[in-house]
């Protein structure tokens, strides 16, 4: 019933992707169970440095034989303003004071050319350690990493958020495309078309990627359980890719007030917003989301409104402040469970096996 393209390519046995969310949400017991269970548990290593990447690999072969992949943000230049930064620095003064936060006087600011050697030197660590897939988000890597990649037999998955970014994740020589909709969790994956454009219904961009591509399509965005594979399914999709669902499994990493902040929010409180990292990202409104609303658009570019961001969301973590951190989730939260991944993925095949389609 669930053998396909992507079951076969990926060699899982449900067409089920567990997102690779960054930031310490996909530990290792998370990916492994996934894998374990029949889908593909994935790394969030977007945030990782290679030796953490090299530690964590090794860390999951220990607990699972199956297939497992790992994700990477591919590095994007940026504009360095100065009177941005220290226009976002002074705005959040009084949140680090509120945090008992030292401000630094100056935010190391990112270094393009150092991310993009990290970038390889991530892509050299998942070569040696044989990682099967590898999926990218925020671009496209160079022709040259593609072929390094094919020629050690990786299968590559690209991130769109149109029709237009698919094909040509499909021209880089890609094998998989997952199709981000407007209703997904976390960060934007769009690298062509602009933030507005690029906000389009997974109902709507399946079926166009599908009609313009011929690589498989994987969908994500807002899908939680059987219903949301079906459809997407049924317009064309191999495979779902699902986040929120996954975050708030008992196995993730996400901190208990952000699984709480999803499990008792409705659709009305997600949200789009910059204030975080400096790039679009949806997620349950809360007390710095609100009060930087006005500011939303005088924000550095990612990564450095990330980097001054950093110490809040950390502070805000250690000290469970709902008020400070960054809740990603996306649209559907009343579908959220704390529940285990095997219950989770168990109940999602029970209940494909029980929809009827009648027309």
């Amino acid at each position: 019933m669930f053998k396909n393209q992507v079951t076969e390519l990926l060699n899982i046995e449900y067409p089920i992707i567990q997102a690779p969310m960054a930031g310490g949400i996909t530990t290792s017991n998370l990916v492994a169970e996934v894998s374990n269970c029949g889908g593909l548990g994935t790394i969030g290593a977007g945030y990782m440095t290679p030796p953490q990447i090299r530690e964590q690999i090794r860390e999951i072969k220990k607990l699972t034989t199956k297939q497992f992949g790992i994700n990477l943000f591919v590095p994007n230049d940026f504009k360095i303003d100065e009177n941005e930064i220290e226009a976002s620095n002074n705005l959040l003064l009084p949140i680090n004071e509120e945090l008992n936060l030292k401000q630094d006087e100056r935010v190391q600011v990112p270094n393009f050319n150092r991310l993009t050697e990290t970038f390889h030197e991530q892509i050299k660590v998942i070569i040696e350690e044989k990682v099967p897939i590898c999926s990218f988000t925020f671009g496209l890597p160079s022709i040259e990493l593609i072929k390094e990649l094919n020629f050690h037999n990786i299968i590559l998955i690209g991130t769109a958020t149109t029709v237009k970014e698919a094909i040509e994740i499909e021209k880089a020589g890609m094998d998989l495309v997952v199709v981000q909709g407007s209703e997904a969790g976390g960060h934007r994956g769009n690298f062509i078309s602009d933030d507005q454009e690029s906000l389009i219904g997974l109902m709507s961009l399946i079926p166009q990627v599908v009609d313009h591509v011929n690589i498989p399509v994987i969908a994500a965005g807002g899908i939680m359980d059987g219903r949301g594979l079906t459809a997407s399914m049924c317009l064309g999709a191999k495979a779902v890719q699902m986040g929120t669902a996954f975050l708030t499994c008992m196995e993730s990493g996400a901190h208990e007030v952000h699984k709480n902040a999803i499990l008792n929010a409705t659709e009305e409180q997600l949200v789009l917003t910059r204030a975080f990292s400096g790039k679009w990202a949806r997620g349950v409104g809360n007390k710095f989301v609100m009060e930087m609303r006005q500011h939303e658009n005088t924000f550095p570019q990612f990564p450095i409104q990330n980097t001054i961001t950093q110490s809040i969301r950390k502070a805000a973590t250690i000290q469970s402040n709902k008020g400070y951190m960054s809740l990603w989730s996306g649209q559907s939260p009343r579908l959220a469970n704390h529940v285990t991944v095997k219950e989770l993925i168990t109940k999602i095949i029970d209940d494909v096996k029980k929809i009827k389609i009648e027309f």
